[in-house]
């Protein structure tokens, strides 16, 4: 053994240069600092130094070196904080005597102490480190100041105890110190002053002895430098050949000389052996990696493979990876537990394969948490559902590939139950989101629509002659106009986007439940796989809360799709449009304009222009300001043909909620689809009722004074009002019965029949649209001409017979229109056509349409009917009637109407005058409304002869030849217009001869029956003379 391995043995303490086990002694002593730091000696009784201080070793170099950092033999123990908290004892009791154990008490407090040995070591007080505030503050925390005084007055005997001890140890041996340190000061001085010249030696050991002498003064100095300054020579450096090996600072203690020799070596030895050992080492190491990877290669491919899968989307061999990585780890698992269990140490072999495992699986660990991260954002991001997957030719099963790909490699939720709760929120929002917008665009189109102008009442007769023309059959463009149309278009596609179970969010929603349905059964599960050893099983039973959470989260979106579609018939229009501003994505679906005209697509319509969104439209008292879903100025055709199909769809969609199988027969949720069916209809009949009564005013501008194909005698007029009302009717009664849904078997239905007081509005507003519609057709008869310059109603201006004749009025199939006459003819004999044959069908129509009776109703149309007849007639007859008063009065009253000759042989002129009015009057009538001519011209020989009684009655006495003359021209008149003879005329003929009989003399009245004869062949010559002329 050489010199310097044992001073490493001495100075460790330790029996052998390489032990397999730490010492037992080390743990046990309390290696610090603090055994080279100054110990005070004791006080005696008078509180004085009974011993001086003694400072810290003199000869310390021998056992260390100032530059253990930079020394080759340097040891690595004093300075080093981790072995100096090696050396820190256990546990040692409370220096206050309060308990036996610092660190039961700490542990007691939480404080790590058992593990941690530095910060065991600032709680002992054998320690270097020791911290007074730290352990007055953990250990005794909750001291009292009276426990505190209490463990100073313990700590103060304590340190009087080990003082007395320590006094008689240096009594006793008192000279032995003294020989001691003599002889170790002798050493200590050739050491250091190897080299130095004797008379500094000399002047050095009288210095020393100076130095000893002054121990009982208690200075003591083992410092060179606190040598006087007249000791010469000893600061002053030597030569280094002399002072190379001297026990100096200067000379790093003796080590100078042999520091550069073996600096100089060690660096030409590994100049000229570094790179051959180092090269070996490298290829030693490049074997070792070789071999262990040719030993593994399986293992080390694993994760490269699964890199290479991950990026190709093969997913079958992603899983046949993964299970061969398991299979590694079982491996190694199973090697350390068998180990464990035999309590034998694993061999290198296995070890290595335990390491390069490990290694291995945190690599496919971390790749496979990161493709499950991306199988979960996708599985939860999924959007569309089967339907929309099959028209866009996506993978309707990629939810189920990628369950099943979770499933394998095994992860703590369940792929299925997130999958649902995505497809759940994912609808949700599509609801409400859809509804919102929909909500918006339809009220931006309302708006811009209002801002329009009016349609002009020719534009409206159009549209409302269109139900002549087409019905309400597929030609739905030429119902109302092309904004309008769009409109009901945007309505109805927004409509079937919800409510649809074709293609619809309903659709989405009744699929979901299907396919949740098949998760709760079972069914979709078995072909799921079921994971490493079975650990996916778990996933493919859904719970009995989850199972109940599903039906809350289908009936939460039924009842969300119920509750948009009925705010947005129930509540009046939005007004705040912001969600116009989010953009949206461009849908392909948009529905096509009805009109092949250039025009603005929907789309555009519904972005905000530059002007931004149009305000609130002013209220202006119209019935669709308060209906948002109705677009304004809407006719009633287009009205009752869209909201049929839009209550048609919202019935149907009603009819499919009810049939999904978690509700029940007679629920709350079933009385709430039929308050929304019912509710709906009810504001839709209301919206029609006032478009209906608003078309029935327009009614008036369907005249267009052109003769009927089938009929001369009237106009277009009642057959275009009949085909109006019967295509109201007809659609009015599919939306009160909402007859195109058709039940399922089993199910409750939903659509319930219209109640009494909505069939009583309808009842009333197509009472209230007849009169509306009569009523126009008289003011179209009465009030053309105020505006074309001819004879206003009020006027007292006796109408001209030559004035009547034009060659218009003569026609038979030309019309003018600006005649008042051609129009209150045409007028009348329309009203016969209404009152004999379209009102009664219309009445019989609705009665079997809504099954009901209109007995009441019937008698008083048939009366306003009569009403009007009779008073359009007495405006048309009654200037005729005013010329022939005029005509009789001014011929029978003249002085010259009484013949001059005994023996009249000619009527008087005013005959003529009065039948020419009349053929005027026939020539009209005949040509315009040839089935008027009868009852006109009965009534106008009617009064003709009530005239003549009242002017016959203004004469009084008549002679022979008045009374001659008076029967000629009485009978002239009677027997002209026999063929328009009543009773009522014929009665006032008898009259008028009462009458001139009364005003004759008995002598005269035998003289008339003697020229009776005669006066007939008179008679008979005025007829046929007057047949050329009449």
């Amino acid at each position: 053994m050489t010199d310097y391995e044992r001073i490493v043995l001495d100075h460790y303490k330790i029996n052998s240069s390489f032990p397999v086990e730490w010492p037992t002694e080390k743990d046990l002593s309390d290696a610090s600092e603090d055994e080279y730091a100054p110990i005070p000696p004791p006080k005696n009784s008078k509180g004085k130094l009974e011993i001086p201080f003694r400072p810290a070793k003199r000869y310390s170099a021998l056992g260390r070196s100032p530059s253990d950092s930079r020394s080759i033999l340097s040891s690595p123990g004093r300075g080093n904080d981790t072995t100096a908290e090696a050396s820190v004892q256990k546990d040692e009791p409370d220096p206050l005597g309060t308990t036996d154990s610092i660190v039961r008490v700490l542990q007691r407090r939480g404080l790590p102490v058992e593990e941690d040995a530095r910060l065991r070591s600032q709680f002992l007080l054998s320690s270097s480190s020791f911290s007074p505030e730290l352990f007055l503050s953990q250990v005794h925390s909750n001291a009292s100041t009276q426990s505190l005084m209490q463990g100073m007055d313990f700590l103060t005997r304590s340190i009087d105890q080990q003082s007395v001890s320590l006094k008689v140890l240096v009594e006793s041996n008192f000279e032995r110190f003294v020989r001691a340190k003599t002889t170790i000061d002798n050493v200590y001085s050739q050491m250091r002053n190897q080299g130095i010249d004797p008379h500094q030696e000399t002047r050095k050991a009288l210095s020393r002895h100076t130095s000893r002498t002054s121990l009982g003064s208690g200075i003591h100095s083992r410092n060179p430098g606190a040598i006087p300054s007249n000791n010469l020579g000893i600061n002053k450096p030597l030569p280094s050949d002399k002072m190379k090996n001297a026990l100096t600072k200067e000379s790093e203690y003796g080590l100078a000389g042999i520091k550069a020799p073996l600096l100089e070596s060690s660096r030409k030895a590994e100049d000229i052996w570094g790179p051959a050992f180092g090269s070996r080492e490298r290829e030693d190491s490049l074997k070792a990696v070789l071999s262990t990877v040719e030993a593994f290669h399986g293992i080390f491919e694993v994760g490269a493979i699964i890199t290479d899968c991950i990026k190709r989307k093969d997913y079958d061999g992603l899983i046949e990876e993964y299970g061969k990585a398991r299979g590694y780890c079982a491996t190694a698992k199973t090697i350390g537990q068998d180990s464990l269990r035999a309590e034998s140490p694993i061999s290198d072999s296995d070890l290595q394969l335990i390491v390069v495992t490990a290694r291995m699986w945190v690599d496919v660990e971390a790749q496979i948490e990161e493709f499950k991260k991306d199988i979960w954002r996708r599985l939860a991001g999924m959007k569309s559902h089967s339907n929309s997957s099959s028209l866009s030719g996506t993978n309707s099963e990629e939810h189920m590939e990628l369950i099943s790909i979770l499933l394998e490699l095994g992860v703590q939720d369940n792929p299925i139950w997130v999958w649902l709760l995505s497809r759940y929120d994912y609808l949700r929002n599509k609801i409400s989101t859809t509804s919102e917008r929909s909500r918006a665009d339809i009220e931006m189109l309302r708006r811009r629509l209002a801002k329009s102008n009016k349609p002009n009442a020719n534009l409206v007769a159009s549209y409302l002659r269109s139900s002549a023309r087409h019905g309400l059959g597929n030609r739905a463009g030429t119902l109302d106009t092309v904004d309008v149309i769009e409109l009901w278009e945007r309505i109805h596609t927004n409509m079937t986007k919800l409510l649809s179970s074709q293609g619809g969010i309903l659709g989405e929603v009744i699929e979901f439940w299907d396919t949740a349905m098949s998760f709760i059964e079972g069914k979709t599960q078995q072909p799921l796989p079921v994971g490493y050893d079975g650990q996916s099983k778990v996933h493919h039973r859904l719970s009995l809360d989850g199972t109940k959470q599903l039906q809350n989260g289908a009936l939460e979106l039924i009842n969300q799709i119920r509750e948009s579609v009925f705010s947005f018939f129930a509540e009046p229009p939005i007004e705040d449009l912001s969600v116009l501003l989010t953009p949206k994505s461009p849908n392909p679906d948009s529905p096509k304009s009805a009109s092949q005209r250039q025009t603005p697509s929907i789309d555009q319509l519904l972005t905000p222009d530059s002007n931004g969104i149009p305000p609130f439209p002013e209220k202006l008292g119209e019935a669709w300001e308060k209906l948002a879903f109705w677009p304004p100025r809407s006719n009633s055709l287009s009205g009752v043909f869209y909201l049929n199909r839009i209550l048609a769809l919202a019935g149907t969609a009603a009819n499919e909620m009810a049939a999904m199988n978690f509700i029940e027969q007679g629920s709350s949720t079933t009385d709430r689809l039929r308050l929304f069916i019912a509710g709906t209809r009810e504001r839709c009949v209301q919206a029609l009722c006032a478009a209906w009564n608003k078309d029935a005013e327009d009614c008036k501008a369907l005249e267009d004074w052109t003769r009927s194909s089938e009929k001369r005698d009237i106009t277009k007029m009642p057959m275009h009002f009949m085909a109006f009302e019967s295509a109201v009717i007809t659609g009015m009664q599919k939306i009160l019965f909402i007859s195109e849904v058709v039940p399922k078997p089993g199910i409750p239905d939903v659509v319930t029949p219209p109640p009494a007081k909505l069939l009583q509005m309808v009842r009333g507003q197509f009472v209230t649209s007849l009169y509306k519609a009569l009523s126009g057709m008289v003011e179209n008869a009465d009030n053309l001409a105020s505006r074309r310059g001819g004879i206003p109603e009020d006027s007292d201006t006796l109408a001209s017979p030559l004035a009547i004749i034009s060659p218009m009025n003569v026609s038979s199939t030309s019309i003018d229109p600006s005649d008042r006459n051609v129009r209150m003819l045409l007028t009348l004999s329309n009203l016969q056509v209404l009152r004999t044959e379209v009102v009664p069908q219309l009445i019989a129509q609705f009665e079997n349409s809504f099954s009901v009776k209109l007995t009441d109703e019937s008698k008083a149309i048939r009366d306003v009917l009569g009403q009007i007849d009779a008073r359009l007639f007495q405006t048309y007859v009654a200037p005729s009637i005013s010329t022939i008063s005029h005509i009789v009065r001014a011929g029978i009253l003249s002085p010259a109407w009484e013949p001059s000759t005994p023996r009249p042989s000619e009527v008087r002129p005013y005959i003529y005058s009065l039948l020419l009015t009349l053929v005027v009057i026939h020539t009209q009538v005949s040509t315009t409304a040839a089935s008027l001519t009868p009852q006109i011209l009965s009534y106008l020989l009617e009064k003709t002869s009530q005239t003549l009684l009242n002017t016959f009655k203004e004469r009084g006495n008549f002679s022979l030849a008045a009374l001659m003359q008076a029967t000629l021209d009485v009978e002239f008149v009677a027997q002209t217009l026999l063929q328009y003879t009543t009773e009522k005329a014929s009665k006032l003929q008898n009259e008028i001869y009462v009458e001139i009989d009364r005003g004759t003399g008995d002598d005269a009245r035998v003289r008339l029956q003697k020229e009776l004869p005669e006066m007939r062949v008179i008679l008979k010559g005025l007829r046929e003379k007057s047949k050329s002329m009449l």
